[in-house]
């Protein structure tokens, strides 16, 4: 239910920016993001805490609750219903396509009666687009870019969507007297980015009343499929779940069948032919007698390798170095000990910069870096110089009313379209850390882009470079860069390149990951909350650089206070 709302917030905004609604579609924008990282469903919070829980979700008003009251009622939105009927239809699909936008959207609908993507897409083949003004060539190939972009995303879920849905249900299938295991396998297990469905393996003394149960979950909108050992589900936000009884002796070679992608496996299995033995999801075999297939550290043993991590299990490279015991020793959850990249009620944040520090000293975190937005950006409420300087005084209060965390003073300030920065240096070297970001100017070349970025890494404040590449994932793609360059500098000049742990973000990915290690760069993790409830984010965050192949020393995070605060006097 929570993804069904927020696309209805998103598309009520669309609607209300091309109307030329002022700050509402931010308003529903900023709601629709809250929900999709909730990790509780709106309909159970309702249930349990009535009204005011949903005017406690972040970013959610009164007007925003009584919409959410009503879809839970009715399944609907009426304002969404009215909204359409005042635009031509299939206009609004048409402003989920990255890049156009409601008013351009609304430009070639006047211009060339284009209400369907199908339409859109013709209409660029043909390069009838570029003849428009505000519109050119290179609009056309980015429509197209966008369309294939989004063609991509369709049917896929965001991890840290999916993540608690699938640990709510392992945690009600652990409740059975039957269950002795159940765990998530499949791409949510490696922490892709997106996820397609869950699968859920299950060790269990009797299948049937484990099955019976898995079906009749109140999170369960319609049942697809019931078998002896298997039942498929669709749950009430619109996920596919499977889950599979096997058997103790089989479970993990199950296991890592079913989280291994297509070509890890296949990799595997080959390797496993050449040894004279056969591998599948029942066990290792030579000839008939089963020789591993209980634990997955046994079968990866028996084919002669070292354990590989679950988030290693794509088939770029970790088979090879497994075989010659060379894996790195990746970065463990439980070794981030702060997070970089906060914002509070002082610029767009929901909570006060205390609240935010207790709930991080409650989730184990030794220091935390408050980086409100600083500079130009309008509509996130940035703070100029004087505020900043009266945020700091505040910190300085709780830092000695609270123990056992640090808050940092910080601030996330905009690279200009020149490369400068958008707050004078004067106000910059006052911060403990200062994060440079881009949130404008997104379709720059890539020279000019590299170089806007480039530029802004010479500022002799800036510790980290915030969401490096800029995307969005399945709504804007990255914006064009060197990164090699981008890596380089960040070397030189003792930069951290962020991980910024959004779910909507990871930014940067796991391939970037690994590039900016191979060039020797830092990285520090970042949640970009704006809710002390995403400071869970972190997990996802270590997730990613899990799977860029980081170790402890890669990553920022990992340092005490003491080292940390070297690294960012850069001494």
């Amino acid at each position: 239910m929570n993804q069904e709302l927020a696309e209805i917030f998103y598309e009520i905004a669309d609607i209300l920016e091309m109307k030329k609604v002022q700050w509402k579609p931010q308003a529903y924008r900023k709601a629709a993001r809250s929900l999709e990282s909730l990790g509780e469903n709106v309909k159970d919070i309702y249930k349990e805490k009535g009204f005011k829980g949903l005017t406690e979700i972040p970013g959610v008003g009164e007007g925003i609750a009584k919409k959410i009251v009503q879809f839970i009622e009715t399944g609907k939105v009426i304002e969404l219903e009215k909204l359409k009927k005042k635009i031509p239809e299939g206009l609004a699909d048409m402003m989920k396509v990255p890049g156009l936008g409601a008013k351009r959207a609304l430009k070639l609908y006047k211009r060339l009666g284009i209400k369907s993507i199908k339409k859109l897409e013709e209409a660029a083949k043909k390069h009838e687009i570029q003849n428009i003004e505000t519109f050119k060539e290179k609009s056309e190939e980015n429509i197209l870019k966008g369309i294939e972009f989004l063609k991509r995303s369709k049917g896929r879920v965001l991890l840290g969507y999916a993540l608690p849905i699938a640990r709510y249900i392992e945690s009600q299938l652990k409740t059975l007297k039957e269950v002795k295991k159940a765990v998530s396998a499949g791409s949510l297990r490696r922490r892709e980015e997106t996820i397609g469905d869950i699968d859920i393996l299950i060790v269990a003394s009797n299948a049937e009343p484990v099955v019976k149960f898995f079906t009749e979950m109140p999170v369960v909108e319609r049942v697809l499929a019931k078998g002896k050992t298997k039942a498929v589900i669709i749950t009430k936000d619109d996920i596919q779940v499977d889950a599979r009884i096997i058997k103790p002796e089989s479970f993990g070679s199950a296991l890592q069948y079913f989280t291994g992608n297509k070509e890890h496996n296949i990799h595997l299995r080959r390797l496993a032919l050449k040894k004279g033995l056969k591998l599948s999801e029942y066990g290792l075999f030579k000839g008939k007698k089963q020789i591993a297939g209980k634990t997955e550290k046994e079968v990866y043993n028996k084919l002669g390798m070292c354990y590989i991590e679950p988030e290693l299990r794509t088939d770029s490279g970790e088979i090879e170095a497994a075989l010659k015991k060379k894996l790195p020793k990746l970065v463990g959850y439980d070794n981030i000990k702060g997070d970089f990249h906060v914002h509070s009620k002082w610029s767009d944040g929901s909570d006060s910069i205390e609240e935010i520090a207790k709930t991080a000293k409650d989730n184990g975190l030794s220091y935390i870096a408050i980086c409100d937005h600083a500079g130009h950006l309008k509509i996130a409420h940035s703070l100029d110089e004087k505020r900043i300087e009266k945020q700091g005084k505040e910190i300085d209060k709780i830092n000695k009313k609270l123990s056992e965390i640090k808050i940092l003073k910080g601030a996330e300030v905009d690279i200009m379209a020149d490369g400068t920065l958008s707050l004078k240096n004067s106000a910059l070297k006052k911060l403990d850390i200062v994060i440079a970001s881009i949130h404008s100017g997104f379709r720059f070349p890539k020279e000019k882009q590299t170089e806007r970025i480039l530029k802004a890494m010479d500022n002799p404040y800036v510790n980290i470079l915030g969401h490096p590449t800029g995307r969005l994932i399945q709504r804007r793609e990255s914006y064009e860069i060197d990164l090699e360059k981008i890596c380089e500098k960040a070397k030189e000049r003792k930069i951290a390149l962020e991980i910024n742990a959004n779910p909507e973000r990871f930014d940067l990915n796991d391939a970037n990951v690994k590039e900016a290690i191979a060039k020797g760069a830092k990285l520090a993790i970042g949640t970009d909350s704006h809710s002390k409830t995403h400071l869970s984010f972190l997990e996802l965050g270590a997730a990613i650089a899990r799977r860029g192949w980081a170790e402890k020393k890669d990553i920022l995070n990992c340092l005490s206070l003491k080292q940390l605060m070297k690294f960012l006097r850069k001494t």
